[in-house]
């Protein structure tokens, strides 16, 4: 029994194929006893991909090999047997958004690093893309002005969602996007500043004194510690006027960043007095109706109007508030863990630091009394 390779085309280096153009074809010379039920030979098209082929040709062959080694008498379907091995064609962008959907992601987070690879590299199959697409994505990216954080922060979007098609997609190769050496990151990082006390005294007054509600941000943010998204994303039952508790939650406007930002925080004076100002803007679901819409809470458009607010006075952003804020929680020596748990921050101080319930509110009012400026 032989299995003869037809040359009659150009011959690869890949066992039983033969190339037609750029693409792999299978050929085999089917045994005598088996050409009854499958003809002279068998011919079916690859990929033009060597790799590919070379994966499809292998189990073509060892599939036709047992079976007729075997005697069997019922033939094998080639296009089904090619089937079960050849990669879906899935593309990049129907990928990313079944990774954003599956990963209940906020789509405005994604949406400017899928909307550059499509732009450099095109919408293709996801097993297509190459070391090259990766690094005309770098290019572009950084083309546009981007921080080197920024930057990287477009790629690990980018590395996640095609991680996650090839589990998906049972694709066995190094994804092209992983390990980008982006050169000189981290040496534009700017350290952001932050308020004095006094600066924040004359803020808060002034936004207690304004006739809009965007200023009402600032105080709120100064005396919570709380992400810009977390306080613009409140619905009015996440505020416990009476308890002087505010709860930061998900909900189907805007999720959270981490699993350890969903917390409860005790509220300072000044807090609890800007919130209940706030509810005066509010629609009776949302306390800043203004930035939710229909396909999610728009806090890029808060910060913005925000840091107007907050530059034309001292030259610094909304975000400056909470770099303040754990400051001043560390410059009162509230333990690590507390200020982690106050914050939302991810904790790295120790393994146990995740064991237990945390602390409690009674008990975290007491640092927040400690740091409150007015």
């Amino acid at each position: 029994m032989g299995y003869i390779l037809d040359t009659s085309q150009s011959p690869s280096s890949i066992p039983h194929t033969v190339i037609r153009g750029r693409t792999y074809y299978f050929q085999m010379r089917v045994p005598k006893q088996h050409q009854q039920l499958y003809g002279q030979s068998i011919r079916a098209r690859l990929s033009e991909c060597e790799e590919e082929a070379r994966t499809l040709a292998t189990h073509l062959s060892h599939l036709l090999k047992q079976s007729w080694q075997s005697n069997t008498k019922v033939k094998v379907c080639i296009d089904q047997a090619l089937r079960s091995v050849r990669p879906a064609k899935v593309t990049f962008a129907a990928i990313a958004e079944e990774y954003i959907e599956t990963r209940q992601l906020g789509r405005k987070s994604c949406q400017v690093p899928i909307a550059a690879l499509l732009k450099v590299a095109g919408d293709r199959a996801v097993a297509s893309y190459k070391r090259d697409d990766a690094r005309a994505l770098l290019a572009y990216l950084q083309s546009k002005g981007n921080k080197t954080s920024t930057v990287r922060r477009y790629l690990n979007t980018i590395n996640a969602i095609m991680n996650f098609a090839y589990q998906e997609l049972e694709i066995d190769r190094r994804n092209p996007f992983a390990k980008m050496t982006i050169v000189g990151e981290g040496l534009d990082a700017a350290k952001r500043g932050t308020f004095t006390d006094q600066e924040l005294r004359e803020g808060y007054e002034q936004s207690m004194n304004s006739l809009t509600g965007i200023p009402l941000l600032f105080p709120i943010l100064g005396e919570t510690g709380c992400r810009l998204a977390e306080i613009v994303g409140l619905r009015i039952e996440d505020f416990d006027l009476d308890d002087r508790v505010l709860h930061i939650r998900p909900n189907d406007k805007r999720r959270l960043k981490t699993a350890g930002s969903e917390r409860s925080l005790p509220l300072t004076h000044t807090a609890c007095l800007a919130l209940s100002m706030a509810l005066e803007y509010s629609d009776g679901e949302w306390m800043f109706p203004r930035y939710i819409k229909e396909d999610g809470c728009y806090a890029t458009h808060a910060s913005n109007a925000l840091a107007k607010w907050t530059k034309r006075r001292w030259n610094l952003t909304a975000h400056s508030l909470r770099h303040t804020f754990r400051d001043r929680l560390r410059a009162a020596e509230v333990p690590l863990e507390a200020i982690d748990q106050i914050g939302g921050w991810s904790s790295v101080s120790s393994i146990g630091s995740s064991y237990g319930k945390g602390y409690t509110v009674d008990h975290l009012r007491r640092y927040m009394d400690q740091v409150a400026i007015i």
